[in-house]
């Protein structure tokens, strides 16, 4: 037997059974009762004072509200043994969502068209990006900042489906993706004879001057937010839903801590919570003035010698796929995209010096934790989605967040890694459409997975199923609720294993 129980405000007992002998009484929470039809047999949960209910079987109890069965249930497990007096906590099973599959790429009808465009925001400094779904001039606008050595090409998934009902942009930072330079920002190191100069193994950035337009350039965390700031006043023209992938996260929250009225909500895909190494100089100038060079061009020849060591490594092809290994848990994944377009990036003239640039710019005048308190001061709504087995940003650092923004919604996938809207992009998209009505109606529409908005409150666990290349597939989702400390999870989690003398892993 299975009694899936919840930890909402309504609570419900699905029982699954083929043959039941049961009239043995249990410990549950207290609950309200409701009736719900299995299929053979139907059980209603009774109220009690002392926290014990009785659970009896009804045969052939077939008039049952058939909104019951419609409804979607907030759910932690609860499974016992027929005819045994214990029924033990685990989480082997919940009751499962089905969720819409990702538009059919053979039926051009049903797939949102993506188109590839520039943007010159500063004389040299052109920015690529792709959009889709113009077409729906009433919806949410979304813009998508992709994580760290990757770009737009990473939110194709996004682009394709939700460019169905949305309209979508997805931006390349400055330094990466296709948003390299398109010339030197240097110029050209007398040191090198002509055939160097001319030859296709010729690398920029690594000149003895600053072309005049690349003087101030730095690829740094504060040149994005003004990068993005600037893409939603000139290009998209009104305030946008802002999603964050990694480094994409981190500058998500920096932009909304800086220029809210910019900003309708903040989703984080596993954000990383804090981006760069050297003092910025804003913030710390005479710390700031220990550190000579801080990503500017040109590089130094020491760090020339040393981003020319580790560029070698990195940029091969090999190494690009074992970090694609690892931060993907789901190895069926197909990643060839993905893959080709990192190699594609690597191979332009000018990736290795901004890698450096990169590396050596100052940290934000924010840190992670600055940007979210300016987010709740400016009641900026966040929502966070993260893939559980990230080997980078774990799940600790989710918790963190949460801790901080007890209302922010909470989505740990399972199994998921660094990059959930590539990985399950299903999952992701379902779960932004749905928060995104939620912010959209004021609350009134509930949060995905949520029976009602005061649900909000509780922990729940779903699991998901869809359809991918005709196969099922199914994730764990949970839910973190607001009014649940990190101290009764552990306590909850430690219960329902050992409560009644028996651990089930």
């Amino acid at each position: 037997m299975e009694v899936h129980s919840c930890y909402s405000t309504t609570y419900y007992c699905i029982v699954n059974v083929s043959k039941c002998l049961i009239s043995n009484q249990a410990k549950f929470p207290i609950v309200k009762e409701r009736r719900l039809y299995s299929g053979l047999d139907v059980y209603s949960i009774k109220k009690k004072r002392t926290q014990r209910l009785t659970i009896t079987a009804l045969k052939g109890f077939d008039s049952v509200d058939s909104s019951l069965l419609s409804e979607s249930y907030n759910s932690d497990i609860i499974d016992g043994k027929v005819g045994t007096q214990d029924v033990i906590g685990s989480a082997k099973s919940v009751p499962k969502v089905i969720v819409p599959s990702l538009p059919d790429e053979t039926k051009a009808d049903s797939v949102a068209v993506v188109d590839s465009c520039l943007w010159e925001w500063k004389p040299k400094l052109k920015v690529h990006y792709e959009k889709s779904g113009c077409q729906n001039v009433n919806s949410a606008p979304i813009l998508f900042l992709p994580g760290f050595g990757v770009g737009s090409f990473h939110y194709e998934k996004q682009l394709k489906d939700l460019g169905c009902d949305h309209r979508i942009w997805a931006l390349d930072f400055l330094g990466q993706g296709k948003s390299l330079p398109c010339e030197d920002p240097t110029l050209q190191s007398k040191r090198l004879d002509e055939s160097e100069r001319d030859g296709n193994n010729a690398v920029w950035g690594f000149g003895d001057e600053a072309e005049p337009w690349a003087k101030e350039l730095v690829y740094s965390v504060d040149l994005w937010r003004d990068q993005v700031r600037y893409f939603i006043e000139e290009v998209i023209k009104e305030p946008v839903y802002i999603v964050g992938n990694s480094l994409g996260g981190y500058v998500a929250l920096y932009l909304a801590a800086y220029y809210p009225q910019l900003v309708k909500g903040v989703t984080l895909l596993n954000a990383t919570p804090f981006w760069g190494f050297l003092p910025n100089p804003v913030r710390s100038p005479r710390l700031s003035r220990l550190f000579p060079w801080a990503g500017t061009f040109p590089l130094p020849d020491t760090i020339r010698k040393l981003t020319e060591l580790v560029w070698q490594k990195i940029s091969a092809p090999e190494s690009i796929a074992e970090v694609l290994k690892q931060v993907y848990a789901d190895h069926t994944t197909k990643v060839d995209k993905v893959f080709s377009s990192i190699l594609e990036v690597t191979e332009h003239p000018a990736a290795a010096a901004s890698l450096a640039s990169i590396l050596f710019a100052p940290r934000g005048q924010l840190s992670f934790k600055e940007a979210l308190t300016g987010c709740r001061m400016n009641n900026v709504p966040v929502c966070l989605m993260y893939g559980k087995e990230d080997p980078w940003v774990m799940p600790f650092w989710a918790l963190q967040v949460k801790r901080q923004l007890p209302e922010a919604p909470y989505y740990q996938i399972s199994p998921a890694g660094h990059c959930p809207h590539d990985e399950v992009p299903e999952i992701v998209n379902f779960l932004l459409r749905g928060w995104i009505k939620n912010i959209e109606s004021h609350s009134s529409v509930a949060l995905p997975l949520l029976d009602s908005p005061e649900s909000i409150e509780y922990d729940i666990v779903r699991d998901l199923e869809f359809v991918r290349q005709g196969m099922k597939k199914s994730v764990r989702v949970q839910f973190y609720g607001s009014m649940t400390s990190q101290w009764e999870r552990l306590g909850m989690f430690l219960k329902s294993r050992f409560q009644y003398g028996v651990y089930s892993p």
